[in-house]
């Protein structure tokens, strides 16, 4: 390696290889783990082939007719990326946070946050909820938005849809469902940004974490943990961690309808949260401003919550 700034990665990383980035084989698990690796050769001034991608097919894509609630929850995202580390065939993994479970293996750490992207959710297959027909049939496989569909539109038909977003569109011009929401950021990032009917967050709250882009190695790793750093984005840590912490609190899994989005404006973040019952005939939201310092505020909004919430609801939460 030389010292002239041509290549540093043995300096920064502790190894004389390519650094090792795995991804999900899906466009936008692509798409995301390149937006990664193109930071991290402009933060460190690195040549192209000094960042290499590591795809793989997570058990998630591989399940297209079930829930994955019922099969294995958000692991299924991970599973093999967790395994791909711990063998040492990767250094580092990306996911979209919203997929990374809530607790995760002491073995591994989110080392870096990216810059967040839009957080909204956009409805496709009409101009808006209110003017989708009467029982029209809308495919998500989320919990929380079949709960906040339902909430506004009790006469929905909501039905399962799985697949990356290309296939779910597909379903949707082929007739088999009259609409689907996909998250505002993967679109964007996909360069669909013109498809869709932006939701906004007063009429859906987003998920925990959406719009955020992580990369997790492990705990014991620390030069690739100090490498990452350079990458990661603190307002956006900020923010999600105040969202999972939340999420923690609330022992929240895939099965569970919440929401919940942290803004951060200098020393103080406002934390929004909402939990509902499946069906939509219940919810209950708060808000919270705090120092972020504070990291128990969070739980404290989580606890208010399950505090104004009915039996029924409690019990989804295991109350």
């Amino acid at each position: 390696m030389t010292a002239n700034g041509d290549n540093k990665l043995e300096i920064l990383a502790g190894i004389d290889r390519p650094l090792r980035i795995g991804t999900r084989q899906s466009p936008l698990a692509m798409v995301q783990a390149e937006m990664a690796r193109t930071a991290i050769l402009l933060a460190y001034g690195w040549r192209p082939d000094q960042v290499e991608l590591v795809p793989m097919v997570a058990s998630g894509d591989k399940i297209q007719d079930r829930a994955l609630a019922e099969v294995g929850g958000k692991a299924l995202w991970t599973k093999e990326l967790d395994r791909a580390l711990i063998e040492g065939d990767i250094d580092c993994a990306v996911h979209s946070m919203k997929d990374v479970e809530t607790l995760r293996p002491d073995a591994f750490i989110i080392a870096a946050i990216m810059e967040r992207a839009d957080i909204h959710d956009r409805l496709v297959g009409a101009d808006s909820i209110a003017l989708l027909p009467r029982g029209a049939v809308v495919g998500t496989a989320s919990p929380r938005r079949q709960a906040q569909l339902l909430r506004k539109r009790p006469d929905l038909d909501i039905r399962l849809i799985r697949g990356n977003v290309q296939t779910r569109l597909s379903k949707i011009e082929q007739g088999e469902y009259a609409a689907t929401l996909l998250a505002a950021a993967g679109l964007d990032r996909l360069d669909m940004g013109d498809i869709g009917s932006e939701i906004s967050e007063d009429e859906m709250l987003p998920a925990p974490a959406q719009g955020a882009v992580g990369i997790e190695t492990l705990t014991a790793s620390g030069h690739v943990r100090r490498l990452l750093q350079k990458i990661s984005s603190t307002q956006t840590v900020r923010a999600v961690t105040a969202e999972r912490l939340f999420l923690k609190e609330l022992t929240a899994d895939c099965h569970s309808p919440v929401a919940a989005l942290a803004t951060v404006d200098k020393l103080k973040i406002n934390l929004r949260g909402e939990i509902l019952l499946p069906d939509g005939s219940e919810s209950v939201r708060g808000a919270s401003d705090f120092d972020i310092g504070d990291v128990r505020a969070p739980a404290r909004l989580a606890q208010k919550l399950i505090g104004q919430a009915s039996a029924d609801l409690k019990a989804i939460f295991g109350r």
